[in-house]
């Protein structure tokens, strides 16, 4: 439920009633005003109202807000005058004979106006899409709403490099907030953090490029819209699809006070909000929500939460957003009565004195002593050249805690008071003793067998109600059960559930197969909205619908530009059907053997395998091991871009009563197992690395590990013996060139990167170690592939 928190942080949920109006009107003439009293009516069926919306002791914003109230609140959608509230007496909106339209606060001073003017009369209109539209007689709109949005974006609103979405301050508090949604001068969407003392970018991430968080910058148009279907698409190349991605339930994209960029569709069954897309499902790397010398850390039970680092004090005891301030006074002339401890897991980002690579502890330590206002530093290993590097910090922010960041921080503190506070880590850390004290209390005894009687009759009277009680839930929410896990599933990963019949009918009855394999067959689909799918029949029936959406909801979560994408499931009866994209060009085992791949897009193929592993072993919530790598499970688009599929099938299927995390049994294809599986080792992530090289080196020479890739067998080697071939053509000291030449596919004709394919043959071996300690993580291969790329 931690993923619904966010739903009661939204910055347009507001506790305020809304004054009672004495008149209702369907459009605002010349020459006529509304009072806090008077409200416009939108035409034709009354969804939105426009009025004068209290938000505090008599204070009041011209607002726009949907007609009926959700959770129990009026959602506001636009605020005319939200960082500077008028008064409720003899406040107006004026539409004067010049066409401008007014607020004016008490009767004298001007708060707000459309700045506009006409020559012809004019009229003031509420749209039911939520749109306020000044209009000439001549049908031309002088100015409308849509041109002018605050936190929340309505489908069919167009955002342009004109406008920005800027958060609220708090839920209860409706001025401008820190945080805002605009386009760069990039052309790119981008969300910062604006505070009273520092601004930074923190979507797209700031430290990958354009291209890597899945943007472009080659456009000029800027503009971007949400449609009432719920796709989202930007000129930058950002497009997504709301969990609930179909023609019907009303919806709003909000910038909320948290700083997440959420969609928000209507239930109106529940008559509520529900969060039906998310920017990032990380809330603690959202710059700024914790403030500075504090720490974000967020766990999926409780949601986030925010504490001081040890030394420090928190500084407004209602609003993080101030952040801590030092409990210490530090001495910037004597250097030895500072020290430091130890937070893992933690990164803040920026605000470095500087970058000095290849320092040990201790140099890191005295560069930082030397600094008065070093307030500590990043100690941060270099997988590429294999050494750590200091990044001294002059501001402790945008701190967080995660257990995928395996670098260290080192907090400078009086000497005097590290030890004390360096026992206070363990506390810090979450980390509770493994120890039960028992508490040593003694009681007189009485004579009370009546008492026990009357207990032990009390007793058991309320465990035969208990027990009729959870019979009769059991019966009569059994049947709903599976509508609920499914309703938080939509919310919470983006799937949708299809019926069976859907799918049949969109496979026209399982026709096209397009792929089989160990976990079922794939067919080619086109869906109800005309969107070609892949959809995966799965062999094997393994638990009821609720065990599968629990096993399932792990895949939802998982999202990256090299992970096939899914869009639904289906789980009914004895069916169990996964719902994918659609990949143009089928897999790199029916590619690579067709001759169309160049040493270009293998190599890139390489590149963008291992980032959709690295994400799947260290980036994502849960971690989880694919077990089955090989060619056909590396699937490629339109533009050979590749994506990784069949993730967390293992998890799915039912391989001979295999639990969840008990990696008991052997999975995996003949071929590109790891020996681990072979002698009952320890199975690790680097099961898939194993895997990741015997692909990577049937791209480079063209053999077959396995005699899968087609229907007969020639050129299939045992992968040990590719391995040892490889080795042996490529690790002499002479003729390098000349090696390679020996070992590439003949297809390529010679043509071919000779330093690229170098590094990419020399990481294939290393992945393809029997050794696993010896076997770099995937994060190490991106790491090494785009050393290589960048040089």
């Amino acid at each position: 439920m931690a993923f619904l928190l966010p739903i009661l942080l939204s910055s347009f949920l507001l506790s305020f009633p809304v004054p009672s109006s004495s008149t209702s009107y369907s459009n605002l003439t010349t020459g006529s005003s509304l009072s806090t009293q008077d409200v416009l009516i939108s035409t034709p069926n009354a969804i939105f109202t426009a009025g004068f919306f209290r938000v505090g002791e008599n204070s009041y914003c011209f607002s726009i807000w949907f007609t009926e109230p959700y959770d129990g609140n009026y959602t506001i959608v636009w605020m005319a005058n939200r960082d500077q509230p008028v008064n409720g007496r003899h406040t107006t909106l004026s539409l004067q004979n010049s066409g401008d339209l007014v607020l004016t606060d008490a009767g004298q001073l001007t708060v707000w106006r459309s700045d506009t003017i006409s020559n012809s009369s004019v009229q003031l209109e509420l749209h039911d899409n939520g749109n306020l539209v000044l209009i000439s007689s001549d049908g031309e709109n002088l100015w409308q709403s849509f041109d002018y949005p605050t936190n929340t974006l309505l489908p069919g609103q167009y955002f342009t490099e004109n406008t920005n979405l800027v958060s609220s301050r708090s839920t209860t508090n409706h001025s401008s907030g820190f945080y805002r949604l605009y386009f760069d001068s990039d052309s790119v969407l981008h969300l910062r953090y604006e505070g009273p003392e520092i601004t930074s970018v923190y979507w797209p991430d700031p430290w990958l490029n354009v291209w890597d968080a899945g943007r472009s910058s080659f456009n000029s148009s800027k503009i971007a819209v949400l449609d009432s279907s719920g796709f989202f698409q930007s000129s930058d190349l950002l497009q997504f699809y709301t969990a609930d991605y179909g023609i019907g339930p009303q919806r709003i994209l909000v910038l909320d006070v948290d700083g997440s960029l959420r969609v928000h569709s209507l239930d109106k069954a529940s008559s509520s909000w529900i969060v039906t897309w998310i920017h990032n499902p990380e809330p603690c790397k959202i710059h700024g929500i914790c403030g500075a010398n504090s720490l974000c850390v967020y766990d999926a039970e409780i949601g986030r939460k925010c504490s001081c680092i040890p030394g420090y004090r928190m500084i407004n005891q209602t609003d993080w957003s101030y952040g801590c301030e030092p409990d210490f006074q530090l001495s910037c002339t004597d250097k030895s009565a500072s020290g430091f401890i130890q937070l893992l897991h933690v990164e803040y980002y920026g605000y470095d004195i500087g970058y000095y690579a290849n320092y040990t502890l201790e140099r890191c330590e005295s560069l930082c002593l030397d600094y008065c206002e070093c307030k500590g530093f990043q100690y941060k290993f270099d997988l590429i050249m294999g050494y750590y590097n200091c990044y001294p910090k002059t501001i402790l922010f945008n701190g967080y805690r995660s257990q995928n960041y395996q670098d260290p921080i080192y907090i400078r503190l009086p000497i005097v008071n590290v030890t004390t506070f360096q026992s206070s880590v363990q506390d810090f850390n979450l980390q509770c003793p493994n120890q039960v004290t028992l508490l040593e209390r003694t009681y007189q005894k009485e004579n009370q067998d009546w008492v026990k009687s009357f207990l032990w009759c009390t007793l058991a009277v309320g465990a035969f109600e208990l027990i009729w009680l959870l019979t009769y839930i059991y019966k009569t929410r059994k049947s709903t059960n599976a509508s609920r896990i499914q309703g938080y599933l939509q919310v919470a990963t983006g799937f949708r559930k299809f019926t069976y019949a859907e799918l049949k009918k969109a496979t026209n009855n399982f026709r096209e197969e397009i792929g089989r394999g160990g976990g079922g067959v794939v067919y080619k689909g086109v869906l109800s909205d005309n969107r070609i799918a892949a959809i995966k029949c799965l062999k094997e029936a393994i638990q009821g619908e609720a065990e599968f959406l629990a096993e399932i909801s792990t895949i939802g979560r998982l999202n990256h530009m090299n992970l096939i994408e899914i869009w639904g499931y289906c789980a009914e009866g004895k069916h169990r059907l996964l719902v994918y994209e659609y990949m143009e060009h089928g897999s790199v085992a029916r590619q690579l053997y067709s001759d169309k791949l160049d040493w270009k897009k293998r190599y890139e193929i390489a590149l963008g395998t291992a980032r959709g592993l690295a994400y799947l072993h260290e980036e994502c919530l849960e971690w989880v091991l694919h077990c089955d790598v090989k060619p056909q499970n590396i699937l490629l688009n339109s533009d050979y871009q590749p994506k990784v599929a069949d993730f967390g099938l293992s998890k799915l299927l039912n391989r001979s009563g295999i639990e969840n995390s008990n990696f008991s049994k052997i999975r995996g294809t003949r071929g590109y197992m790891a020996p681990e599986w072979v002698f009952s080792l320890p199975i690790t992530s680097k099961v898939d690395v194993y895997s990741y090289g015997i692909v990577v080196l049937e791209m480079i020479t063209g053999w077959r590990s396995t005699g899968n890739h087609a229907n007969d067998d020639s050129n299939v080697v045992d992968p040990r013996r590719l391995v040892t071939w490889v080795k042996k053509n490529i690790q002499g000291s002479d003729g390098r060139v000349s090696q390679l030449n020996d070992i590439v596919d003949p297809s390529m004709n010679g043509e071919f990167d000779v330093r690229r394919m170098e590094i990419l043959a020399d990481v294939a071996l290393k992945c393809a170690e029997e050794d696993k300690d010896a076997r770099p993580t995937m994060r190490q291969v991106v790491d090494m592939l785009l050393h290589q790329e960048y040089d």
